[in-house]
């Protein structure tokens, strides 16, 4: 097991010298128990806030209603609780009541599920009171007692369960799964933003297609566009999963990246609002991404995602599936339509669309021809936005052109440039905003 970090020893031990049980609690314990190094560290202790804080004066009280104050050691920083039970949960997230304890197993059993609900004490004794350690040796997710009580008491206990298994490729106990099932409903009490953020953990992990595929009803109650996409045939002879699976797989092939595994997740979802079969029984879905992308702004603003990330989803899915210039004019303005992060994040959709497909080289090598075209272009200075140009607006107004006119003349310009007509040159660009100027006053 990774030993515990020198910080969080010293917290323990100064809490137990003076006479309070202390112990290293939740997903920490969890992680080191498979030899991976925790991202934080949670303390639960018989001390009461109070008396956490006369221990340490620097410490700030960050939770007091539930027993919580924040210590610092060093440059750490860690989260102490005081043992606690929970009662009643009204709004299906948080305890009505919080009442302290003196029992460390009272407070393990309040926790979601049994791989979280073990303690770990300085010198290295485990406590483990609902068999945590048994159901992670076997890459397994269990409620802590009863699954419907676990989740009627926090509804968002149920994406947590999924993205852990996602995260961890754990299986998901049969009586866990049927609560988790029969509650899931329960979500549509849960603020968005929380919806989202457990989302895009599902989505991150390494095993997030097959989550999809197996529980695609808990996420569509707030994205219930994925329940008509299960089962959805898609006849056509490069694809071989129907609409959700192939979105499942997308995902997976995506780089791990919040604005790309959302993008896969909502590229299709419009599919079964856009087919239509031929006299061959072939399916076509004309119309798919337009439909996708209004799909996606609907759903990501509902979710409150923030609104560089949400334009940037919704352009990606709204032309996911259109043809990747590959001549440097055309390369030029998607470069300005687009700007080159996106440009490259459209490389990146494509793979993964392909990758979900029936395999064809053909698709993987014109990506990769796609990729360098576009990184020579970048490499070679070639104007792609008005900024890049030899004139700017001070130019064209010396020129006489007033207002609109002027933006007009640069972007008409532009065009001429990446077209490869004119040099990008003072001279040629200003001879040539003289022949529009005379153009438009003759």
């Amino acid at each position: 097991m990774t030993p515990l970090p020198p910080t969080l020893l010293t917290l323990l031990r100064t809490l137990e010298s003076a006479g309070h049980s202390a112990y290293a609690v939740g997903g920490c314990v969890r992680d080191l128990l498979r030899r991976t190094v925790p991202q934080d560290y949670d303390v639960a202790t018989s001390a009461t806030p109070e008396e956490t804080m006369s221990l340490f004066p620097g410490a700030v009280a960050t939770g007091l209603r539930h027993g919580t104050v924040t210590v610092k050691i060093g440059p750490d920083a860690y989260e102490v609780t005081t043992f606690r039970t929970e009662g009643g949960y009204a709004d299906h997230r948080h305890p009505d009541a919080v009442r302290f304890t003196g029992r460390i197993e009272d407070d393990l059993a309040r926790r979601d599920f049994t791989v979280n609900a073990m303690a770990l004490s300085a010198d290295g004794r485990l406590i483990d009171p609902f068999g945590g350690q048994e159901d992670l040796q076997k890459g397994v997710l269990r409620c802590v007692g009863d699954a419907d009580a676990r989740f009627s008491e926090d509804a968002l206990r149920i994406m947590r369960c999924l993205r852990f298994a996602s995260r961890l490729g754990f299986a998901v106990a049969e009586d866990t799964e049927k609560a988790m099932l029969r509650r899931r409903e329960d979500l549509r009490f849960i603020a968005p933003e929380r919806l989202r953020q457990e989302m895009t953990g599902l989505l991150l992990g390494d095993h997030a297609c097959g989550v999809l595929l197996r529980y695609p009803a808990i996420p569509a109650v707030f994205l219930p566009e994925i329940l008509p996409c299960v089962g959805f045939p898609q006849r056509i002879p490069r694809h071989r999963y129907d609409v959700w699976g192939h979105i499942a797989h997308a995902v997976a092939a995506a780089p791990k990246t919040e604005v790309l595994r959302w993008t896969m997740l909502l590229h299709d979802l419009g599919k079964p609002l856009c087919c239509t079969e031929d006299d061959d029984g072939r399916t076509h879905f004309y119309g798919h991404m337009e439909v996708s992308a209004a799909i996606a702004r609907q759903r990501l603003t509902a979710l409150r995602f923030d609104k560089a990330s949400l334009e940037r989803i919704v352009t990606l899915v709204s032309v996911h599936d259109k043809a990747f210039p590959l001549t440097d004019s055309g390369l030029c303005r998607l470069l300005r339509d687009m700007g080159p992060e996106a440009a490259q994040q459209l490389i990146a959709v494509k793979r993964a669309d392909a990758a979900a497909k029936v395999p064809d080289p053909r698709r993987v090598q014109e990506m990769d021809e796609a990729e360098e075209l576009l990184q020579a272009v970048l490499a070679s200075g070639r104007p792609w936005q008005v900024g890049h140009l030899a004139v700017n607006g001070a130019d064209l107004t010396a020129l006489g052109l007033r207002g609109p006119a002027v933006g007009e003349a640069l972007r008409t310009l532009l065009d001429r440039v990446m077209d490869g007509a004119l040099p990008n040159e003072k001279t040629a660009l200003l001879a040539a905003a003289q022949r529009m100027k005379c153009a438009a006053f003759s």
